[in-house]
């Protein structure tokens, strides 16, 4: 359920307008609701709580079933991801071939869950269902590059270049 609402000036960012020029093509009707997340997620980057007042206060849909919506396809995300994202396959073919060892180890060495973000921001560390890369197993999508026969050390070696990055803000 979502929570108290936080007070966001709505009328001084431009991407609101966006998003409510998606519901007025849609006649503002219940079945503008994924149209209308997907200009969010594009806009924002991800959809949270505001967002889905914004929404809700706008279509005619609870704030439960539009919540239930973002939860349940995997496009949608509620928290702001990583600098760098790191998707991990666990379709039948990586799984046979030790995606999941690898998925376990990452989410046990860097205390990370799918779905969740390094507390710096530098990495998100998301699960899919399938890359379609299956003769590449066990695959995953590293900031939108499928690599492929990856084991342990090349995942840890990867998340590890990635977590010593110094930020933008400190290189320039």
């Amino acid at each position: 359920m979502l929570e108290a609402a936080t007070t966001i000036d709505y009328a001084a960012d431009m991407r609101w307008k966006q998003v409510e020029a998606t519901m007025r093509r849609n006649g503002y009707q219940p079945d503008a609701l994924i149209e209308t997340l997907h200009t969010v997620q594009e806009l924002f980057g991800y959809i949270d709580e505001n967002a889905l007042r914004f929404i809700t206060s706008k279509l005619p849909i609870s704030p439960s079933k539009a919540l239930g919506v973002v939860t349940f396809y995997h496009y949608f995300q509620m928290k702001p991801a990583g600098k760098h994202t790191i998707s991990m396959c666990t379709g039948t073919a990586c799984h046979i071939k030790g995606g999941e060892a690898i998925l376990e180890e990452i989410c046990e060495r860097y205390n990370l869950h799918p779905g969740e973000t390094t507390p710096d921001g530098k990495v998100s560390l998301l699960t899919v269902r399938c890359i379609g890369a299956c003769g590449l197993a066990p695959a995953a999508v590293f900031d939108g590059e499928v690599v492929g026969n990856l084991s342990v050390e090349k995942v840890r070696e990867q998340f590890d270049k990635w977590m010593a990055e110094e930020d933008d803000e400190e290189t320039e």
